[in-house]
């Protein structure tokens, strides 16, 4: 045993669940704990510019590697509340994130004290646990309690509230006789799965629906083996995409209302039989319910109990950590495969194959300004394999998801729930912490861009380098989009003759993100014309890598372009141009479904 401040022993804990980044900023409430991260200087710390920012850079660290935990560390009151959105976003999508705040003193709690809040409350309805910590030798305690709930069952965040006096009190603590506890996981059981599997053989048209719970059990490989042992097509959710490679010949589709694919839902209508693994039956994935179920048998694999029946009964649940599940399943569908006990559906298999390649979106445009469609292909042909894209909302990501591609597990970063702008840079940031080598491109909108722009110095200072691809239209282009249904485009528009831009032939777009992004210290590449991507993407890539800082690779798009969506998985409006229109009115369009 030995005697030192609560925060000693905090950041001991720290080292010994495996955390060694760390993103936020100090203050003087929170200051005890950054002392002792200095004291031991065992755990990287990049300092955000926006406490939000800080929550979304440990989202980006969790999401980016299986085991991964993201540290959140903010002072008092406004810190706390800026960690809010960063909080949903990670209970909304199953990520362990940890937040610790620093607090007024214990006596001073309810004396409206400066930047006291009662943040455990605040934070409560989107954590697994939050808690201010009144106790000193409760801190390494609390600690150890906030690593096994992030990690059992549904993963999720948690906050830990830390009064300043609490910090700086002595304990005996000794961390040789600390040790992680081990995490819960449910687990499919034989029975369950033979259940499954008879459920299964008796259909004629079955589908795998892949969830992100896949991707958080570290599950791919295995997603693919039942697939492949199986002969069933796999259409994953958003948050699933990657589990299983675009051009695998079981890969489907995506399917859904915005970012899906033609031959995704074509597929997903033409199913009788749905088995979702790790998914919770979102809504821009299902649409409404009576149009996603009909005609369909259902089984839904999750790990979290009341997550199944909560969107739809199904006609099978089975509470159980994707990982087990999938293991389970492919034990027992190998050895029914082997007795010849499974059934054979590679005529439907190949009916799935069809409408892949059939069913596609145009890409190929060649106007300027450019339109959208034409980013997308090109990104195709710029990056290899084993990109990472990082993305959280707005027709940027929609058309992203219907036009690019992902063939690795964590290979698409996207925050699918909560989807709150500005999410995506300082994700980004954080996935760069994570892994040093990979090739990182994330994708934005104007506006997504413009919310948390900031954080392009931390980028500068921290040398966290990357592409963010921002594909500029001046407007809020899905809001603009949706508000066709109500005959308005009202306070949607982010275009103005911006003064400093004199000469500039996008002066009228508003604010030059390449003159911002080369303020915060980073590289910038506009792009306006097709015969200008390919050297473009190049450029891109040579800047990052010769000055390691983020390189912001802005495209020039026509002001209003409409990418397919629509209110029901059989009612998607599918749009192309069919002639020239000037820049301010909107694109020609026919309707293809």
């Amino acid at each position: 045993m030995a005697r030192m401040r609560a925060v000693d022993a905090a950041v001991l804990v720290l080292e010994k669940e495996g955390i060694s980044c760390a993103f936020g900023v100090p203050g003087a409430a929170i200051n005890p704990l950054y002392s002792a991260l200095k004291a031991r200087g065992t755990i990287r710390h990049v300092l955000a510019r926006h406490v939000e920012g800080a929550s979304h850079m440990a989202e980006g660290f969790t999401r980016a590697k299986a085991g991964n935990i993201g540290l959140c560390i903010g002072t008092s009151g406004p810190a706390g509340t800026d960690m809010i959105t960063g909080l949903y976003s990670a209970a909304a999508d199953s990520i362990p994130i940890l937040c610790i705040t620093g607090q007024a003193p214990r006596a001073r709690l309810n004396k409206e004290d400066f930047q006291a809040v009662d943040i455990a409350a605040i934070a409560a309805p989107v954590a697994k646990w939050a808690v201010t910590v009144m106790e000193p030798y409760l801190v390494p305690m609390a600690l150890q309690k906030a690593f096994h709930l992030m990690r059992s069952s549904r993963p999720g965040p948690v906050l830990i509230d830390l009064p300043v006096d609490v910090q700086l009190a002595e304990i005996e603590f000794d961390i040789d006789a600390y040790e992680p506890l081990a995490p819960f996981k449910p687990a499919m059981t034989r029975a369950q799965a033979e259940k499954a599997l008879a459920m299964l053989n008796a259909a004629e048209k079955p589908l795998i629906v892949a969830g992100g719970g896949i991707i958080n059990a570290d599950a791919s490989d295995l997603l693919i083996e039942f697939a492949e042992i199986s002969g069933v097509p796999v259409i994953p959710t958003l948050m699933g995409w990657g589990a299983i490679p675009d051009d695998h010949r079981l890969m489907a589709g995506m399917c859904g209302l915005q970012t899906s694919h033609r031959y995704g839902n074509a597929t997903m209508l033409a199913a009788d039989f749905v088995f979702g693994i790790g998914n919770r039956w979102a809504n821009r994935h299902t649409g409404s319910v009576d149009v996603y179920t009909k005609g369909k048998k259902f089984i839904h694999v999750d790990i979290e109990p009341t997550q199944i029946g909560r969107v739809f009964a199904p006609d099978l649940g089975v509470v159980s950590d994707a990982g087990a599940a999938l293991k389970m399943l492919l034990d027992v569908a190998t050895e029914w495969k082997t007795a010849g006990k499974l059934r054979d559906w590679s005529g439907w298999a190949k009916e799935c194959q069809a409408r892949k390649k059939t069913m596609k979106r145009k890409t190929h445009f060649d106007q300027v300004p450019l339109k959208p469609q034409r980013v997308y292909e090109e990104m195709n042909k710029a990056f290899g394999r084993d990109v990472t894209y990082v993305t959280t909302i707005g027709l940027s990501q929609i058309a992203g998801a219907q036009f690019l591609h992902v063939y690795k597990p964590r290979n698409w970063i996207n925050c699918g729930q909560a989807g709150p702008l500005g999410w995506t840079l300082p994700a980004a940031l954080g996935v760069r912490a994570a892994d040093p080598d990979r090739t990182i491109v994330a994708l934005s909108g104007d506006y997504d861009f413009q919310f948390m722009i900031e954080e392009l110095a931390v980028g500068a200072q921290h040398k966290l380098p990357y592409i963010h691809v921002v594909v500029n239209n001046a407007y809020l282009g899905l809001i603009r989009q949706a508000q066709r249904g109500f005959s308005m485009d009202y306070e949607v528009s982010l275009a103005f003759e911006n003064i400093n831009r004199s000469g500039d032939p996008e002066a009228g777009y508003g604010v030059d993100h390449v003159a911002v992004a080369e303020a915060m210290g980073c590289k910038a590449v506009r792009v306006r014309k097709p015969e200008e991507f390919a050297g473009a993407f190049k450029q891109a890539q040579r800047l990052m890598k010769e000055h390691r800082v983020p390189v912001v690779l802005e495209f020039i798009l026509e002001r209003v372009t409409n990418i397919s969506m629509g209110t029901e998985i059989d009612k998607i409006t599918e749009f192309e141009e069919l002639a020239e229109h000037h820049e301010d009115a909107p694109t020609a369009i026919v309707m293809l479904d």
